[in-house]
């Protein structure tokens, strides 16, 4: 399970040792960020807009949801958005298209995730500027861009930012890496367009715009082997269920489902795990239940009695009204 060290969720003795470490890491993110402000790196800008959603920190915070959720009401809107994701956990360097049916293991879990929930072109690369341009110009009806994860991604100019961070653990210590799991420090923060907190909010984030709150709805389960086979929680009720997860934060994954009142024996994998069909032979079993990120790499593997928790994104639209407004600004 990935879940914040003690060093990292305070100062200790071992944040302290550490401190030097993460000093040389400010000062190279700095010196980076800086470079580009200075145009001295340059960034490249297209000819649409482009937002992006990531994070300061290691570890999920839920914008895949997010993603999915924007680009809904995006589409509502009467845009035509494209997604470009980096494509963690799979094989694939170069810029390529993803689909319903892509292979997880060369393009990661969740791009192909994206691809069965938004309705809209995916594409994954390393570099994230001809992942855009490989997109557009098989999509040339595209007029917006999301880029899924790449707040640090520089070389990618961007009209709008959204900063994700996890209500629950917040920035933890404060610290950069390796003493704290900050990729940026906190004030990089009050550069973005908008803060988005994934709730529950139990550690309140001080930034300059004034954050909103996401929280993650159930939207029912369904079965593994049979998309079309639904059913609710109540078809647990007595049974001997393991919950599996290899997501940035399992544990948010588990405490939903025994707020759903699914009693479940917990299985934490690492983020992007790599299932293999033992990972879901569990003895003393009558069901097994795992994320949508999670399935799109268990498929092969599918048997009746697993199956998938599917959540959708709750954000204010005050949100989307501030983002097109921006857009609209400058475009």
């Amino acid at each position: 399970m990935f879940s914040y060290p003690v060093a990292w969720t305070r100062v200790t003795w071992f944040t302290l040792l550490l401190a030097p470490l993460s000093v040389l890491f400010g000062a190279a993110v700095a010196l980076r960020r800086g470079l580009y402000n200075r145009g001295m790196l340059r960034s490249e800008r297209l000819s649409l807009p482009v937002i992006v959603i990531g994070n300061i920190s290691v570890g999920g915070t839920g914008k895949t949801p997010l993603v999915i959720w924007l680009v809904a009401k995006l589409r509502a809107a009467g845009y035509r958005p494209g997604i470009i994701s980096r494509g963690y956990g799979g094989t694939n360097q170069a810029p390529l298209a993803v689909y319903a049916d892509s292979d997880a293991a060369q393009c990661g879990d969740e791009p192909v995730l994206l691809a069965r929930r938004s309705n809209s072109p995916v594409w994954i690369g390393k570099d994230r500027v001809a992942a855009a341009r490989a997109l557009l110009a098989a999509n040339p009806d595209c007029d917006i861009i999301i880029s899924d994860d790449g707040l640090q991604h520089y070389r990618l100019a961007r009209d709008f930012e959204i900063a994700v961070v996890d209500g629950a653990r917040g920035l933890g210590n404060g610290w950069l890496l390796p003493a704290g799991p900050l990729r940026e420090p906190p004030s990089r923060l009050s550069d973005v367009g908008a803060v988005v907190l994934r709730g529950p909010v139990m550690q309140p984030v001080a930034s300059a715009p004034a954050p909103f709150v996401m929280t993650l709805e159930t939207a029912g389960l369904r079965n593994l082997r049979n998309a079309n086979r639904r059913v609710d929680t109540s078809h647990f009720q007595g049974l001997r269920v393991h919950a599996m997860a290899g997501i940035g934060n399992p544990q948010q994954f588990f405490d939903t489902l025994t707020r759903l009142g699914i009693a479940h024996t917990a299985h934490a994998f690492a983020d992007h795990h790599a299932f293999v069909a033992s990972d879901l032979a569990f003895s003393d079993c009558d069901a097994v239940v795992m994320t949508e990120k999670d399935a799109v790499k268990c498929e092969h593997y599918a048997a009746d009695h697993h199956w998938v928790l599917q959540v959708d994104a709750r954000v204010d639209d005050a949100l989307l009204h501030r983002l097109l407004e921006r857009i609209k600004r400058e475009h």
